[in-house]
């Protein structure tokens, strides 16, 4: 591996000088709104900062400080992190990491390039993105494409240790970023449309030897439940649950992959995150509900064991990954303070559950489009309880093998995918960034090959029928009531992780380019600059020598940038996203830019 020095860090945490344990250097970070040291801004996942520096009555005069270009043009969703004076920036394979000086108007400090083999470009499914670093104790966490999990020395770049997660020679390969909790890193893995069998794993930070695994599907043990404690909705999950409910061996190549993101409560000790689509994308050839794919879980970070599940979708027919953000938020319910876990899922349903007991409190459509199900069974004694009520015409199972379900909507793609949504406690409302996509989806049998795709479906998207003609909006959410309550239409879906903050402004991107600012109560525009790509990063702030600056990494690409990022053309490609984005060459082009913004003193 090749890493070049070029100087020294300076203004780390205080933890680096005296090491603790990783959750307390994390706390430390997550609690001083000056840096922004995780993905998401903290352990439960708000994306919210308290800088209001930048506020929505100077918001207008928002102006580019200083840009930075990655060298990679591919899908740049993440962000960077900023820890003391120094910035780090990923980019997508090959997973450079650059450590940039602030002092020094983003002098390079030091670069790392891992020599990773390009053959596992093939086998990455929907481009070649990776959602970004992790930090605890001096040290970057890195998950490489070719599922190598690296920690970097942060004043060096060193490595310190590696370890491999995964075969990518089965499909098994790596996007999401790690999530630091006491003295583990915790990883998941990508390859769902391989036939991958989903696991998270967690590694020591000391020297990267692993913990524990939990898979996705499969035995008991295996998957780190307890048949009697481990409940769904309230009931024990019993014996061999992921067994019995898939035919034969079919778990084994079952999918359930955990490439999106993990939130922690330090309090309950437990960590939420969801499992992906089963494989193959044919349901008539995986009979049963295939638990425990598209699932939220709930884990003791300490041992792996499991304390509840939720399966949104049992027996996916579209594609609906369950691997979108768990947010943490108290709120009342009822008269009632409820710890509670708010899930945006791809399927169209918005989750409001207990994150204690894993009690299902509300779920509802985030976008009125969404027709392959009338809605969740919210009533305990039915026997159908959690489960959404499928409606035959888009059922893709009860039409058939070869039959072409048409006008299903959301698309595969979902109403949202990975790109996080934000919480504000000032308003108490999540901002949530959403696609406005339906499909045609023809299932086909299909067989298993290791390292070879294992979908089973052709696919078309276009924008919603008989709405405001768009791919997308960018809505307000109460997570209580169950409503929408303001949305903005967008032209192409907003596939750009959102940042609200206590100046009353919630920021995202656009795929054309556009950075953009709302007012958080109205959603009222307020501010939009367009950059140099389309944005699929996630917008973040911090504060430097008493001035506040929002950034955000340009670069097309992901799923429903695929045709631009990979150079396709036919309008199936891209798992049928390339025909439906087609336009987006007429708006913007590759790119790999970081664009950091302030407001003059």
């Amino acid at each position: 591996m090749k890493n070049t020095t070029l100087g020294l860090l300076a203004g780390l945490l205080v933890s680096v000088a005296a090491p603790a344990l990783a959750n307390d250097s994390v706390t430390a970070g997550q609690d001083d709104p000056k840096q922004w040291t995780m993905q998401l801004s903290n352990y439960a996942g708000t994306s919210y900062s308290e800088l209001d520096a930048i506020n929505k009555d100077n918001v207008g005069d928002l102006q580019v400080a200083w840009t930075f270009s990655t060298g990679v043009l591919r899908g740049h969703e993440g962000s960077p992190l900023v820890i003391g004076d120094v910035m780090y920036v990923h980019t997508p394979f090959p997973n450079m990491v650059y450590a940039l000086d602030l002092n020094e108007d983003g002098k390079i400090l030091w670069r790392y390039h891992p020599e990773q083999n390009p053959d596992v470009i093939g086998v990455m499914c929907c481009d070649t993105v990776n959602r970004g670093l992790a930090y605890a104790d001096g040290t970057i966490f890195l998950s490489q494409a070719d599922t190598t999990l690296v920690a970097l020395d942060a004043t060096t770049g060193d490595v310190k240790w590696s370890t491999v997660n995964g075969d990518p020679t089965k499909g098994e390969t790596a996007t999401a970023t790690p999530l630091v909790v006491k003295d583990k890193v915790l990883v998941g893995i990508s390859g769902g449309e391989y036939g991958v069998r989903g696991h998270l794993t967690a590694y020591n930070i000391a020297d990267g030897s692993q913990a524990w695994r939990a898979y996705s599907t499969g035995p008991d043990e295996e998957m780190l439940v307890d048949p009697e404690t481990t409940t769904h909705l309230g009931t024990p999950i019993g014996a061999d649950s992921s067994l019995n409910s898939w035919e034969g061996d079919q778990w084994q190549i079952g999918g359930g992959t955990t490439w999106g993101w993990t939130t922690y409560d330090p309090e309950l000790n437990l960590i939420y995150y969801g499992t992906g689509n089963p494989s193959t994308w044919n349901p008539s050839q995986r009979p049963g509900d295939n638990k425990w794919s598209m699932t939220i879980m709930a884990r003791d970070p300490d041992t792996g064991m499991a304390k509840w599940f939720y399966q949104k979708t049992p027996h996916d027919e579209w594609d609906y990954d369950g691997v979108n953000e768990n947010i943490l938020v108290d709120k009342e319910i009822d008269g009632e303070m409820r710890k509670l876990l708010v899930n945006f899922d791809r399927g169209g349903f918005a989750y409001t559950m207990d994150r204690e007991t894993g009690e299902l409190l509300v779920a509802e459509k985030y976008d009125p489009v969404v027709n392959w199900a009338t809605h969740v069974e919210m009533d305990p004694e039915s026997d159908q309880y959690g489960r959404p009520q499928v409606v035959a015409e888009y059922s893709t199972e009860q039409n058939g093998e070869d039959v072409n379900t048409t006008g299903i909507c959301p698309a595969a793609l979902g109403t949202k995918d990975q790109q996080p949504a934000s919480y504000s406690p000032k308003t108490g409302l999540f901002y949530v960034p959403t696609n406005h996509v339906c499909m045609d989806y023809e299932p086909f049998r299909v067989s298993y090959a290791a390292g070879q795709p294992y979908v089973g479906a052709t696919l078309s998207m276009f924008p919603a029928p008989d709405s405001h003609g768009g791919m997308g909006n960018f809505i307000a959410w109460d997570a209580v009531s169950g409503e929408i309550k303001w949305s903005l239409p967008e032209q192409f879906s907003v596939w750009s992780g959102a940042l609200a903050t206590a100046g009353d402004v919630v920021f995202y991107g656009t795929l054309e380019g556009y950075l953009k600012a709302v007012d958080s109560e109205s959603g009222e525009e307020l501010y939009r600059f367009k950059t140099p790509s389309g944005v699929i990063g996630n917008v973040f702030t911090y504060e430097h020598d008493g001035q506040q600056y929002v950034g955000v990494l340009s670069g097309i690409g992901g799923w429903a940038g695929i045709g631009l990022a990979a150079g396709l053309t036919n309008a199936n490609d891209g798992l049928g996203a390339v025909g439906g984005y087609a336009a987006l060459s007429d708006y913007t082009a590759l790119g790999g830019q970081l664009t950091v913004f302030t407001v003059p003193n």
